[in-house]
C-alpha cells in the first residue's frame, strides 16, 4: 500500500457554525443573516424542530424551509442534514440541533430506555448499569456528528441555552454563582452534549442581555478577524466567512484595496477616515465600512 502525499491547499471547506442561546437572544436571527451571507444571495434551506417558527422570518430572509417532527433521533437529524446537502444548498440551518439530546426521542430519552432495558425497576441495578446505559446512546450521537463533518454545506447549528447556577466555597463562605463553563457565559450552557461545540469549526454563544453579539466558544484566530465581538452577527461575517471557507484568503484584502482605491479617487479627503477605521475595527467591519462609503462617494455623498 502507498501513501501518498500533496501540497496542502485549502479550497472549499464546509463550515460548521454553532449558535447558543436563549429565548430572546437573537439566535434564529442571527443563524438567518449569517446564512444569507454564507450562501451569497442563494437560496438556503432551514430544517426547523420549533414547530414552524422560522417561518416568521420568511418575509425577510429568501430560504426553502423543512420541519422535523419527534422523534429527535439522530439518525433522524442526520437525514435531513443529508437531505438538504444532496439538494445542493450551499448553506443549512438547523433550529435547533438540542432536541437530539432533550427532545423527545433524543439521547437522553435513548440512555433511559437502554437503562430499563438492562435493569428494568432494580434500583441496585439500575446503579450498576447507569455507565453502560450510556454506550448505545452515545455511539448513535457519535454517528451523527460524524455524519455532520461529511457535509458539503455550510451548516448553521442552533442550540438552546439554559440558565444555570452554581453553588460553591469561596473564601470559606458558600457563594452562589452563575455556573462557570467551558461551553458557556453569564451561566448560559448550551443543551448538547457537552463535546459537540468543539467538534464545529467556531462556536458562538449568544444571551438575551446583548441579542445577537456573540461570546465565543470556540473561535480560532483564523476565523476570529471576520467575527466582531461587539457587534451583532450579520451577513458581512457570513461572506467573510465563506471567502475565507472558499480558500480566497486574499478577497477580503484585495476587495478592500479596491473599494479605498475608488473612495480616495473620489474623495481624497477620506484618507483619514478610512485609516481610522482600518485600525479600529475588525477586517469584516473595516470591509462593511468601506462599502457603505463607497456606495456613498458614487452617489456624490461625504464620507
Amino acid at each position: 500500500m502507498s501513501f501518498e502525499f500533496k501540497e496542502a491547499v485549502r479550497t472549499q471547506a464546509p463550515l460548521l457554525v454553532g449558535l447558543a442561546g436563549a429565548s430572546g437572544s437573537g439566535k434564529t436571527e442571527s443563524a438567518m443573516r449569517l446564512a444569507t451571507g454564507l450562501a451569497g444571495g442563494a437560496r438556503f434551506a432551514v430544517i426547523d424542530t420549533e414547530a414552524g417558527r422560522a417561518l416568521h422570518k420568511a418575509d425577510d430572509y429568501s430560504f426553502d424551509h423543512g420541519d422535523l417532527h419527534a422523534p429527535f433521533t439522530p439518525e433522524a437529524y442526520a437525514e435531513a442534514i443529508r437531505a438538504a446537502d444532496q439538494a445542493g444548498y450551499p448553506v443549512v440551518v438547523v433550529d435547533s440541533v438540542s432536541h437530539v439530546w432533550e427532545g423527545v426521542g433524543g439521547v437522553l430519552d435513548m440512555q433511559e430506555e437502554e437503562l430499563e432495558r438492562l435493569a428494568g425497576a432494580d434500583q441496585g441495578r439500575r446503579k450498576a448499569m447507569a455507565q453502560a446505559s450510556w454506550i448505545k446512546p452515545k455511539q448513535r450521537h457519535r454517528r451523527f456528528v460524524n455524519d455532520l463533518l461529511q457535509m458539503r454545506a455550510h451548516l448553521v447549528l442552533c442550540f438552546r441555552a439554559q440558565d444555570k447556577i452554581e453553588i460553591v466555597k469561596v473564601d470559606g463562605k458558600t457563594v452562589v454563582r452563575p455556573m462557570q463553563s467551558l461551553t458557556g457565559a453569564d451561566g448560559w450552557v448550551p443543551i448538547c452534549e457537552r463535546r459537540l461545540p468543539f467538534e464545529l469549526t467556531l462556536s458562538l454563544l449568544l444571551t438575551p442581555g446583548q441579542p445577537g453579539i456573540p461570546k465565543p466558544i470556540k473561535l480560532e484566530r483564523r476565523h476570529a478577524p471576520f467575527v466582531s465581538l461587539d457587534a451583532p452577527l450579520d451577513e458581512d461575517a457570513g461572506r467573510a466567512l465563506a471567502a475565507w471557507a472558499a480558500g480566497d484568503a486574499a478577497a477580503g484584502p484585495s476587495e478592500a484595496e479596491a473599494l479605498t482605491a475608488a473612495i480616495l479617487g473620489r474623495a481624497p479627503g477620506a484618507a483619514a477616515a478610512v485609516e481610522k477605521s482600518r485600525a479600529e475595527k475588525t477586517a469584516a467591519q473595516h470591509l462593511a465600512w468601506l462599502r457603505r462609503q463607497a456606495e456613498r462617494a458614487t452617489a456624490g455623498a461625504p464620507a
